[in-house]
């Protein structure tokens, strides 16, 4: 189940790395629920609709931002909609103006889903972690063992693969920095196949690792 929010213009400045202000305000609105430091059955997007102001130092959304939150337990969401009852702004003077609930969709067993905040896939050699982008062919597995984990946290068959679409022609990396951390992250949609349901599990949850750090969100490719 995911929550659609509309964002009212931002009053303060938005930098560029200000995905741990996102992090911190989701966190805010838990702080008695004990998923965070567990598997991550939920996801959240960055941040869409903002121009890079002119002295490029960061964002502005002068018409608001689109954001949304995933949970693939929908009691989290009643529990966020209560929160935010009480929450005058979430971030950077923005608040919420409009809030749509979406029930999962019904998918077909492979979708194409565009990367609504940039995955991360990381893998652990023995001594060091190394971050696999859209171009490395190890990722696909990474991101497949990834949802499968997932699945069988939440009781669901894990028969399903995560691959990049590398026909897409816009596919990018960038360097996303939190809390000290530089992590290398793809923009590029992903393909999920699997039965109906772990598919629509995959949009609640997102893909690869630390979707509860605002990565790997996805949404319907349009």
């Amino acid at each position: 189940m995911r929550l659609q929010f509309q964002l009212s213009a931002n009053t303060n400045s938005v930098p560029f790395h200000y995905q741990h202000t996102l992090i911190r305000t989701f966190h805010r609105l838990f702080p008695k629920n004990d998923f965070h430091d567990d598997v991550s059955l939920y996801s959240f997007s960055w941040l869409r609709s903002g121009n890079v102001v002119q002295n490029d130092t960061g964002f502005d959304f002068p018409n608001g931002a689109e954001w949304f939150v995933s949970f693939s337990d929908e009691k989290y969401v009643r529990t966020m909609l209560a929160a935010l009852l009480k929450e005058s702004e979430l971030f950077f003077g923005m608040k919420v103006s409009d809030v749509n609930i979406q029930e999962t969709p019904v998918f077909p067993e492979q979708m194409r889903f565009f990367a609504a905040s940039p995955v991360l896939a990381k893998q652990f050699d023995g001594t060091t972690v190394r971050h696999r982008i859209y171009t490395d062919i190890e990722t696909d597995a990474i991101l497949t063992q990834t949802l499968r984990t997932k699945l069988r946290k939440a009781g669901l068959p894990d028969d399903a693969t995560v691959r990049f679409d590398r026909s897409f022609k816009g596919a990018k990396t960038r360097l996303v920095e939190i809390h000290g951390i530089k992590n290398r992250v793809s923009s590029c949609p992903v393909i999920v196949e699997g039965a109906p349901e772990a598919v629509a599990f995959a949009w609640d949850v997102g893909v690869g690792h630390s979707t509860g750090a605002g990565f790997g969100a996805v949404r319907e490719f349009i």
